[in-house]
């Protein structure tokens, strides 16, 4: 018969049974330094079973614990979520949307007039590895990414119901493009408390029509709002392409900031119809905004207008180490067409969401794009994500987006 581990809560009736993930000698030492993650390959056995998405506590080979988390069949097999003794019950996981919560509410961005778009909660720079819950005016949208969240979503729901206090109008789950296909799991996204709200919401006054259903993640691109800011006060008087557009935000936040004009550039049509229908929202029409539809590289090697202004925002070139090498190649390719082209005195606003390409080698991409195309490039800003996607000092790898602004003399 296994033996199991057991966590108690403050109720001594409360008994929680839990298999024990045994890790080799020596592998507990970045859990001590509250890296969130275990490693296959740290495992020396366990007590009990797991399957996925399985709540297991983690210990050291003497038998000491560690913490508490979601067990996953992959390279990376358990995620923590807690480093304390852990008592299962739902006041665990509201407390830690309250703690959430009270940032957001720090950052000026709960009640916020201006800007109704932000992220509550971002996996591991939360303490939740595998959840992110974004706001959309009064809708929040929960997408797990591990079955171990997914399964916890409807008492996620009611926390956050109780958190917002009659404000949320609905709770829409988005998991399934997400979770393991592996896991027996229901494949349907569903609201989980009401049936929807308002979908035109604001970001630094300005209007987005967001689509949590059919849009990409969550619905829109939320860790670009601080650089979309920043790079309408490069654009003012500027004209302006934005490649990879999707739904147009640094195209809208250059106009309204007093651009000329700005194109937005995709290879979807749907992409596009969001932008223009975006544009239409805030009042630019075809004078100020026009849609191209194009593949980016090709368009940049025969660049007609002259742009004052590019953005680079394309996808993750790279979600995984076996694809680095070629989406370095990408980086370097997009980067020396814009750098060839753009007008003297030009502005480059250059990004990488791609996890596994850290800061320096996207840094270096860019020096060898900008040695490629033979002219002088300065970098006047650094730009990362925003505080409501916090990075754990512990888990360097939460930090995905960099991005640089560049100069082109």
């Amino acid at each position: 018969m296994p033996s199991f581990a057991a966590s108690f809560s403050g109720n001594s009736n409360f008994y929680m049974v839990l298999t024990q993930i045994i890790l080799k000698p020596g592998k507990e030492q970045s859990l001590k330094r509250f890296h969130p993650w275990v490693f296959s390959g740290a495992i020396k056995g366990m007590k009990g079973t797991a399957q996925e998405g399985d709540m297991v506590q983690v210990v050291d080979s003497q038998g000491n614990y560690l913490g508490t988390g979601h067990y996953a069949n992959g390279s990376i097999a358990v995620r923590i979520f807690t480093f304390k003794p852990f008592d299962g019950s739902a006041d665990f996981w509201k407390e830690k949307l309250q703690a959430a919560f009270k940032l957001r509410e720090r950052l000026g961005l709960v009640h916020n007039e201006h800007t109704t778009i932000y992220r509550l909660v971002h996996a591991e720079g939360d303490g939740l590895p595998g959840l992110i819950i974004d706001i959309y005016g009064t809708v929040a949208v929960i997408q797990a990414h591990s079955t171990g969240m997914f399964a916890l979503r409807e008492t996620l729901a009611d926390a956050l119901v109780q958190i917002y206090r009659g404000k949320l109008t609905a709770v829409y789950d988005k998991s399934n493009e997400k979770i393991n296909k592996g896991s027996n799991t229901p494949s349907t996204n569903q609201y989980l408390y009401g049936e929807g709200g308002e979908k035109v919401c604001l970001e630094y006054g300005s209007k987005y029509n967001i689509d949590w259903i059919e849009g990409q993640k969550t619905g829109f691109f939320i860790d670009q709002r601080e650089n979309r800011r920043l790079l309408g006060e490069f654009s003012v008087g500027k004209k302006v392409l934005n490649t990879f557009c999707y739904t147009g935000g640094f195209s809208i936040s250059a106009l309204k900031h007093g651009a000329l004009l700005a194109h937005s550039l995709d290879s979807s049509q749907k992409a596009l119809e969001l932008a223009e229908e975006n544009a239409v929202l805030n009042g630019f029409d075809s004078t100020r905004h026009a849609t191209i539809k194009a593949d980016a590289v090709e368009y940049l090697k025969n660049l007609q207008e002259d742009y004052d202004v590019i953005v680079l925002d394309p996808p993750a070139f790279a979600k995984h180490l076996s694809a680095r090498h070629k989406a370095v190649h990408g980086y370097i390719r997009i980067n020396e067409a814009a750098i060839k082209q753009i007008k003297p005195g030009g502005i480059i606003f250059t990004f990488s969401c791609s996890q596994v390409v850290d800061k320096k080698l996207f840094h270096d991409s860019v020096m060898a794009a900008s040695i490629q195309a033979g002219r002088k490039v300065r970098i006047l800003h650094q730009l990362h994500q925003p505080a409501d996607h916090p990075v754990s000092i512990y888990h360097p790898e939460g930090e995905y987006l960099k991005g640089l602004v560049l100069e082109v003399e």
